[in-house]
């Protein structure tokens, strides 16, 4: 390589704007290291200076300018994100630790429910209930509870009912079944008694549905009752 066929083949040219085979780049910057003196004649820092007027005028930054940054790059900007990571990690950990107390706290209460023991009968009472032959009464007609545990003894009046055996069915009123009594009697004033622990019924309203029962198992509905379970 000499001056001859590197003004013939447009060396510098090719070099300056990156079209030069890798081979050539490698032998033309040997060229030069090796030829200091023949660079100076070549015109390359003519060359070079027009290059950078020409990046100067399109506004494209030099060389040695320092590149714009990306946004992400900004420290106003990094400061921003890491408060934002910081914010989510903390309040995944609240939500996370939320999640575990409200779980112990279901996992207690269903444990409560199912070891749940009757409590010691403080007093005994008698309730004698008229049935309704209409429905279902709208209102309670009695509260049992109040603040203590009872044995109701509830007696549920039929002694104008042709049948001499009963079923009687509780419902807690809007949640489910609470108990199915059969083959009940009546005493020797025509009552059919049932006795419950206020402390085996939560508190909520409660209907009774007392149902005749024949000698083929058939029932015929005879009356309803409603009562209240406070604590």
């Amino acid at each position: 390589m000499n001056v001859a066929f590197i003004e013939q083949h447009q060396i510098i040219e090719r070099y300056l704007t990156g079209k030069l085979p890798l081979k050539g780049v490698q032998d033309f910057e040997r060229w030069c290291r090796e030829n200091p003196d023949t660079v100076a004649q070549l015109g390359l820092s003519d060359r070079i200076n027009s290059a950078l007027r020409l990046l100067d005028v399109a506004g494209e930054p030099l060389p040695w300018d320092e590149r714009p940054r990306a946004a992400w790059q900004s420290l106003r900007v990094f400061a921003s994100m890491t408060a934002v990571a910081v914010i989510a990690v903390v309040a995944s950990m609240a939500l996370f630790a939320s999640g575990r107390n409200k779980s112990a706290t279901i996992a207690n209460l269903q444990q409560t429910v199912t070891e749940q023991p009757l409590l010691p009968l403080q007093a005994t009472r008698s309730v004698t209930m008229e049935l309704s032959r209409n429905g279902l009464p709208s209102r309670s007609q009695v509260a049992v509870g109040a603040g203590r545990t009872e044995l109701a003894d509830f007696k549920f009046d039929l002694t104008w009912s042709g049948y001499n055996n009963f079923v009687v069915t509780i419902d807690r009123i809007d949640q489910g079944r609470v108990a199915v009594l059969t083959n009940l009697v009546r005493d020797s004033n025509g009552h059919v008694r049932v006795a419950l622990n206020s402390s085996a019924l939560g508190p909520g309203d409660y209907a009774v549905q007392v149902d005749g029962l024949d000698l083929r198992r058939g029932t015929l509905a005879q009356g309803w009752a409603r009562f209240t379970v406070t604590r």
